[in-house]
Formats: structure tokens, C-alpha cells, sequence
């Protein structure tokens, strides 16, 4: 492959009249287009010309003439308007020229045919009739029209010079105004940035007194904060030795409340004993009075609406001394004593009896409650639940819990409200009950009254099983 430009020379002209660009490193170079006419009308309207081909190849500097053609333009072949409509195979070395009618070759090395302006100018018909050429007026008008055209191109180009000439005699005013525009156009820039600067720096100044607004601020507030700790810091030590008697207090609280808790055990399992049932394994009675675990199938109803009654307000009880908000709310009525369900949806009823009725299912979910209550408080004192069914199971598992420990039970306040606020104390108690205790007339005859009641509902459980 080689660089390869080309060259056209005309007879009569010195140099060349046009030269090409360099096509680099290419067997079948292709050039730009060309327009003759601006080398005047002596130039593009000869049909001859000379076509020399320079190349070099490699490292090699200087350019070498590969072909030089010698061309009569009316001789040249025409191959189509474009390469692709012309299917036949080309000779090697052939020279395309692309004309604005189309492709043309020399496909043939003969020497180009000159045709005389006689021949040439007379045109034949087809059967052998001469036609008369143009007449002299209409060759004097084309001459001047031409003339015209020449003449017309010449004060072109003299107008050329002169505008020429004038723009390089005033070019140093021209660059003048051209550079006072481009300043302009600078300055109006500049102001635009200056402008913006000059916001940024009122926003900066607005945030640093903002900030330093800030920082004062907290500075004031970083001292008062040293003053109310020095201050807090004076008062640490008494506060340190209250911390520890509040401590012992609190400790102290603790167990008096356990113990408490363990003499109100104690006290309702006085007041409602529960009992197991011989050779009747998980069955209880409570108060003298037997309660099955779930299961009511041919009971004594009276009996039965009876425990329950007691459990009701064993349960009640339990969940104020223990401080548990039951789920289940409990109104506790003795035998007529009945629970209510205010969580569970779709409820035709909210009201449920703890004694058999007629409808059995109301009575049966009125115990089912009972039991959640239960285990909601054996929940509560960290106690696992084995089998929800168990009522009284549970709640002596429950009672046991609480009535459990080494230490000496304390002594209970006397006078009611009056005396827990005064913080007066009977002398010891024995774990035995309330009627042996020193308490006063008025705490004894409610526990006689409960213990008479409780006699009777066994005399009459019992009456009845006879």
C-alpha cells in the first residue's frame, strides 16, 4: 500500500491547476470533489488535460510519478450513473472520473481522438441530412454574452480585493471593536459574578452570626450546666446516703409486703380452705364444698354454684391483694355470682353465669373465663399453668406459692385505714387464723360470720348428698 495524490495540468499554464489531498497507505485511492470554475473559463471549459498520479511507498520521502495520462474528455467512455449498475469486469490501472451526469473511463490505452469544431459543430439525421449550425447573430450574442459574464467575474473579483484591502487597512479598528464587544461581554460576566459573591458572602456573614449566636448561646447554657452540677455535686453525698437508706427502705418494703402477702394467704385459705378429696386424685373442695375440674355431669347444682361462688370471690380477692387487673372482670354474688367477657368479638351476650342454668354452654364458658382469670394471675406471679381445667388445683398451687417461706409472718394493723396510716400493730400472730389473733371486735366478727356461713353450706352440701 502506498500514498498516492494526483495532479491536473492544462496546455498553455505553467503549474498545475489543481492538486489533491494525500490518500495514505491505499491500493484504490478515492479523492474529494473538485469545482473547476473558480480557475476562470479558459480552464474549465478545455476538454483537455494532463493527469499525473504521484506515490511513494515505505520510508521513501519524496513522491514519485506513477502515471501520467494524457486526456481528450469527449473521448472518455461512460460507465452509468453510479458503480453499481455497471457489472462488467475494469482493465488494471484505470482511472474513474465521477462527473455530475455520472461514472466515466478510459477503458482502452488508444490515444484520445480529436474531433474538428467543423465535424463537431454539424450535427446529421438520420438519414443522412446535414443541419445548419448557429447563425453568426446568435454566436455574436453568446460572445457577448459572455463577455458579459467574464467582465461581471472580473469586477467580482476586483470587488474582492477592494473589500480585501479595506478590512486589512482597518484591521487593528476592526480588532479594536472586537475586543471593547469581548470586554463587554467580559465586564457583564465579571458583574454577574461579583453579584453572586457578593450574595454568597451575605450568606456567609448571616450564617457565621448565626453560628457565633449559637456558640454564645451555648456557652451560657454549658455554664449554668457547670453551676447546677457543682450545685448537684454539693448535695451528692447526702444524696448517696439517702440513696442507700431509701435502699434499705425499699428492701425493707419488700419483704414486709411479701409477708404481707404471705399473712393474707394465709388468712384466705382460713377463710376458704381447699381440700383434696379422698381417693380422688386432683379434686378438691373449697369451703367444705366439692367443685369438679370441668367436668358437671350429673352434680348437685346448689353445691356447685355454691363453690363456685366462694372461688369467684377467692379470685376477686386475690387480684386486688396482688394488685393483677383481672382480663375477666368477677362479681362476685355468692351462689349467683356471674363473670363478664369484654374482649372476645362476635359476642350475642357479654354476661355469663358461674351456676348451672339452663342453657349449659353459657354456664360451662362462665367457668372457662374463671379458669383464664386464674391463669392469668398465675402468669403474673411467674407460675407455669399445667392444665387449665384444674380450678382448684390451681388456685391451692397459687395459695401455696404465697403462704411459702422461713420467715415470721408479721403482725397485722389494727384499726382498719386509720391505723395502717398511723402504723400501729397488734401483738403476734400465729399463723392459725384471724379468731386467735389480737385484733379488735370488729375485725373478728366478720371472720366468725364467714366461718358460721362456711359451716352451713357444708351442713347443707351434706344434707343434700344424703
Amino acid at each position: 500500500m502506498a500514498d498516492t495524490f494526483f495532479s491536473l495540468h492544462c496546455d498553455g499554464l505553467d503549474g498545475p491547476v489543481y492538486i489533491s489531498e494525500t490518500v495514505d497507505r491505499a491500493n484504490n485511492p478515492s479523492f474529494q470533489s473538485f469545482d473547476l470554475n473558480l480557475c476562470g473559463p479558459h480552464v474549465s471549459r478545455m476538454d483537455e488535460l494532463t493527469l499525473r498520479v504521484w506515490t511513494k511507498i515505505g520510508d521513501v520521502t519524496e513522491f514519485i510519478l506513477l502515471v501520467e495520462l494524457h486526456l481528450h474528455l469527449r473521448s472518455l467512455q461512460f460507465l452509468g450513473r453510479t458503480l453499481e449498475s455497471f457489472h462488467q469486469p475494469l482493465p488494471a490501472n484505470s482511472i474513474l472520473f465521477h462527473f455530475p451526469d455520472g461514472v466515466y473511463c478510459n477503458l482502452t490505452d488508444l490515444p484520445p481522438v480529436e474531433t474538428s469544431l467543423q465535424a463537431a459543430g454539424q450535427k446529421v439525421t438520420a438519414d443522412g441530412t446535414v443541419l445548419p449550425s448557429s447563425s453568426y447573430d446568435a454566436l455574436m450574442k453568446l460572445a457577448n454574452l459572455d463577455e458579459c459574464v467574464q467582465d461581471a467575474l472580473a469586477t467580482r473579483e476586483k470587488l474582492e480585493a477592494q473589500i480585501g484591502s479595506i478590512l486589512r487597512q482597518n484591521e487593528r479598528l476592526l480588532n479594536v471593536a472586537s475586543d471593547a464587544a469581548a470586554a463587554q461581554e467580559k465586564l457583564a460576566l465579571t458583574k454577574q459574578y461579583v453579584a453572586t459573591e457578593r450574595k454568597r458572602v451575605r450568606t456567609a456573614v448571616r450564617r457565621k452570626e448565626e453560628l457565633i449566636a449559637s456558640i454564645k448561646a451555648r456557652q451560657e447554657a454549658m455554664e449554668q450546666g457547670r453551676s447546677a452540677q457543682e450545685k448537684t455535686r454539693s448535695h451528692l453525698p447526702e444524696a448517696q446516703e439517702r440513696l442507700v437508706s431509701s435502699e434499705q427502705l425499699l428492701g425493707q418494703n419488700e419483704e414486709d409486703t411479701k409477708g404481707q402477702l404471705r399473712r393474707i394467704a394465709e388468712d384466705l385459705l382460713a377463710i376458704y380452705p381447699i381440700e383434696p378429696i379422698p381417693d380422688q386424685p386432683l379434686v378438691f373442695t373449697i369451703a367444705g364444698l366439692a367443685l369438679p375440674n370441668s367436668d358437671f355431669e350429673g352434680i348437685d347444682r346448689e353445691v356447685v354454684a355454691a363453690a363456685l361462688g366462694h372461688t369467684a370471690h377467692l379470685v376477686y380477692l386475690l387480684s386486688f391483694y396482688l394488685s393483677v387487673h383481672l382480663p375477666y372482670s368477677i362479681n362476685a354474688n355468692g351462689s349467683t355470682s356471674f363473670i363478664q367477657d369484654p374482649i372476645s368479638a362476635s359476642l350475642p351476650q357479654r354476661t355469663y353465669p358461674l351456676y348451672p342454668v339452663s342453657v349449659q354452654y353459657r354456664f360451662e364458658y362462665a367457668v372457662f373465663l374463671l379458669n383464664k382469670d386464674i391463669e392469668y394471675i398465675l402468669i403474673k406471679q411467674g407460675l407455669r399453668v399445667l392444665d387449665i381445667r384444674h380450678t382448684l388445683p390451681n388456685l391451692k398451687y397459687l395459695l401455696y406459692v404465697l403462704t411459702s417461706g422461713d420467715s415470721v409472718i408479721p403482725a397485722r394493723k389494727v384499726g382498719g385505714v386509720r391505723a395502717l396510716v398511723a402504723g400501729l400493730s397488734t401483738p403476734n400472730l400465729s399463723r392459725r387464723g384471724s379468731v386467735d389473733s389480737g385484733a379488735s371486735g370488729e375485725l373478728v366478727q366478720p371472720r366468725k360470720a364467714w366461718e358460721s356461713m362456711s359451716r352451713m353450706n357444708v351442713s347443707l352440701a351434706s344434707h343434700k348428698v344424703k
